[in-house]
């Protein structure tokens, strides 16, 4: 029962903060879904061997990937846009290969990216606020 109200929580925790987020911190959110999903993947088939449960989560991360990749704009990304693309493609790829083999070195690869890619755009996402943050300042002196 206990378990039923916490996952309710979550949901309307979760809802709560897609209704308020912005484009930037909606990516960043599929990026923690992606990774969760990863590792999830990876504790289904180390622990019991749930292949199953293991296909339905990297089928989810599939999803979340080429979600990912439609918000690329290859017309005004130019080279960035391109190899993120590319390297999107390579991690469905991956992740495909990985639920063939049920190979957790496979998935760790997967997460591994993953987690470098949010990295950096929760970095962008701090640089332009401190980027806003001057602006702000230089207009109002």
């Amino acid at each position: 029962m206990s378990q039923l109200i916490a996952q309710q929580y979550q949901a309307i925790h979760q809802q709560s903060a897609v209704a308020y987020a912005d484009d930037h911190q909606l990516i960043q959110m599929l990026y923690d879904g992606l990774i969760e999903r990863i590792h999830s993947a990876r504790y289904a088939l180390e622990k019991g061997g749930k292949i199953e449960q293991k296909g339905s989560l990297i089928s989810k991360a599939i999803l979340i990937l080429e979600g990912l990749r439609a918000y690329i704009n290859l017309e005004k990304g130019g080279m960035v846009a391109e190899n993120l693309d590319a390297l999107y493609g390579y991690m469905v790829r991956r992740l495909f290969e990985a639920n063939y083999q049920n190979s957790v070195d496979l998935l760790m690869e997967v997460a591994q990216l993953a987690e470098e890619i949010r990295a950096g755009w929760v970095g962008i996402r701090q640089d332009a606020l401190v980027y806003l943050a001057r602006k702000l300042e230089e207009t109002s002196c």
